[in-house]
């Protein structure tokens, strides 16, 4: 098993969250609930990056901050309409999820 970090996201609506970050290129991988009605913990993964997204209270807070690395942020930028800014470090958008959470996302710079 490789160790690894997955960040935990605040969500209101897990299915609109999944949504949006499907637009991200992020698939669903499963779905979590103790029983109907009760609040989802979902997966999302986009090659070997994850997130939890969590409506439980209490699991995470809204208006996070996550850096996404990605090899084409041309592409990241074109689907969400934002534009793209050049830090020194890499080619980077700002994306505000459904919940508030901000997503930095880069293409490196060679």
């Amino acid at each position: 098993m490789d160790e690894e970090a997955i960040p935990i996201l605040r969500v209101a609506d897990a299915a609109a969250a999944v949504a949006w970050y499907e637009r991200l290129g992020f698939a669903k991988q499963w779905e979590h609930r103790f029983e109907p009605g009760l609040p989802a913990f979902v997966e999302v993964a986009r090659g070997g990056v994850r997130l939890f997204l969590s409506e439980h209270t209490g699991d995470a807070r809204p208006g996070t901050l996550v850096y996404l690395r990605v090899r084409d942020v041309e592409a990241v930028a074109t689907e969400f309409g934002v534009p793209v800014t050049d830090a020194p470090w890499a080619r980077e958008v700002e994306l505000r999820d459904p919940d508030g959470n901000r997503l930095r996302v880069g293409t490196p710079t060679e």
